[in-house]
């Protein structure tokens, strides 16, 4: 096996610590990102499967789930994914039902919360923004602005009334939740600020960075106070565990650890793992801490006394999100796959089949000399984890391609297109997609979406070419493609 660098856009839900180690998302297609993954041993479609839909899973997505947060009290979910999409979950009952779906954000979710005190959501992603969603209705209340960087966490004061945001621009930021206004900028970390949480009563802010730091600020003032602890390595995750007195954080090298907030002492090391820490979830009652990693390793522990009392293994990895489900009996697990797993930690079934589908729509390796076979490989990686090529297929982070040639950009209905692209004179056709991926987006498509891709080899250009022709994206009024050897899934 081999783990792929993070590159370009890099549209992991996490910092830099993914350079280390994980799948592939590199910028691509026409509107976003692409994985890969370990190698299979030839060009084959994603194994077809009925894992999405097990019992208590949150299915919906049409991307990679990047985020998830549940109210416990109100038994309700939020996820946030690379389709660009939030959506609201009523997890009370099996199968949970979907409650609204929130479109109108601008890049890849990778962060979403509860406002406390009120029906309200917060999402913030690779725009850089963090918006207010109304729960009931769906409507977008309010989107606040600031960050020149990607948004890769949110915490909310227990008050509801305040909001910190952690960006990959070396900042974090409060917002004012009442009034709707920038409040504090927090200004001390020397990388990416990939994690926050306030204290109990809102008036102090912690910060954990790539820079292996975790710092404390005043909230009101966002005047820095101390270093809290220093790691030798970049923290990805932090939370606060009940009370006041500690933090649990979670690091680049693999290492977990619980640490006094006042001392800055490491109260206890919660093992170590070979890949990156990546998410915390933690629940008052039972008292419990989880903790996922890049190889899809999942484990709990109990608050006290730290012992381990359960584990998962995701052999197809990562866990990109942990929220405990209501009464802390299961654990809501968000990775690669298009939908959320509920696994039970207690009571332990007997068996446990993997949930995820394998090899996914975008895991495909080499194996065939074929043009359109390599083309086929270069849709899978590059193009379908935003784009589907069905007529029918529900946009993903990308409109569908279905009759792309022959298209004018920007003209598909039902897909919210910037306006930059829409007053671009261009028709999609063998020569002007292949100019897309040899001049870049930046420079063929000013103003979009679409996170910096160039495919600088002209071979492989034409494959990817080749291989559109024979899909949907040449079914243009009635036309059949060419030749069908394996559309989108």
């Amino acid at each position: 096996m081999f783990w792929p660098i993070l590159v370009a856009a890099g549209l992991l839900c996490r910092a830099v610590f993914a350079l280390a180690c994980l799948t592939v998302m590199a910028a691509s297609g026409w509107a976003g990102d692409t994985a890969t993954s370990p190698s299979t041993s030839s060009i084959q479609a994603p194994a077809k499967t009925e894992a999405s839909s097990a019992s208590g899973n949150l299915v919906g997505h049409g991307g990679p789930v990047k985020a998830i947060a549940i109210d416990m009290a109100r038994r309700i979910g939020l996820t946030g994914s690379f389709d660009y999409a939030m959506m609201a979950w009523d997890v009370a009952g099996d199968p949970p039902k979907e409650i609204q779906r929130f479109d109108e954000n601008d890049g890849a979710v990778n962060a979403v919360a509860f406002v406390p005190n009120g029906r309200l959501a917060l999402s913030a992603g690779d725009d850089g923004a963090l918006t207010l969603w109304g729960l009931d209705d769906g409507r977008l209340l309010h989107r606040f602005n600031g960050h020149s960087a990607k948004v890769v966490d949110i915490a909310v004061s227990d008050d509801g009334a305040w909001a910190v945001t952690a960006s990959w621009d070396r900042s974090a930021r409060l917002w004012n939740l009442k009034d709707r206004k920038p409040g504090p900028v927090l200004n001390e970390h020397k990388g990416p600020v990939n994690a926050v949480a306030f204290s109990s009563d809102g008036k102090r802010v912690f910060t954990a960075s790539y820079d292996g730091a975790i710092r404390l600020f005043a909230a009101d003032s966002g005047e820095f106070v101390r270093p809290v602890f220093r790691h030798g390595w970049g923290i990805n995750a932090l939370k606060r565990l009940p009370g006041d007195q500690q933090l649990v954080f979670g690091a680049l090298n693999g290492t977990t650890a619980v640490i006094d907030i006042e001392s800055g002492d490491k109260v206890s090391e919660l093992g170590t793992s070979e890949r990156p820490i990546l998410a915390l979830a933690v629940t008052r009652q039972p008292g419990l801490i989880a903790v996922g990693g890049g190889d899809g390793r999942v484990r709990v522990f109990r608050i006290g006394d730290y012992e381990v009392l359960e584990e998962y293994q995701n052999p197809y990895g990562p866990a990109w999100g942990l929220a405990f489900a209501p009464g802390g009996t299961a654990l809501y697990i968000a990775g690669l796959d298009d939908f959320v797993a509920r696994w039970s930690i207690t009571p332990r079934d007997p068996f446990e089949p993997i949930n995820s589908p394998y090899p996914r729509r975008f895991q495909v390796s080499e194996g065939s000399d074929d043009p359109v076979d390599q083309g086929r490989l270069h849709f899978a990686r590059k193009c379908s984890i935003c784009h589907t090529l069905n007529q029918d297929g529900k946009n993903r982070a990308g409109p569908t391609l279905h009759g792309l040639f022959g298209r004018k950009i920007a003209s598909l209905p039902g897909y919210p297109f910037s306006e930059a692209l829409k007053k671009l004179d261009i028709v999609w056709t063998e020569e002007t997609v292949a100019r897309l991926f040899e001049l870049g987006p930046e420079n063929f498509t000013p103003g979009s979406k679409m996170p910096l891709q160039k495919m600088t080899d002209k071979s492989q250009r034409d494959a990817l070419i080749a291989y559109l022709k024979t899909t949907g994206a040449a079914q243009l009024n009635g036309a059949a493609p060419a030749r069908n050897k394996g559309t989108d899934k």
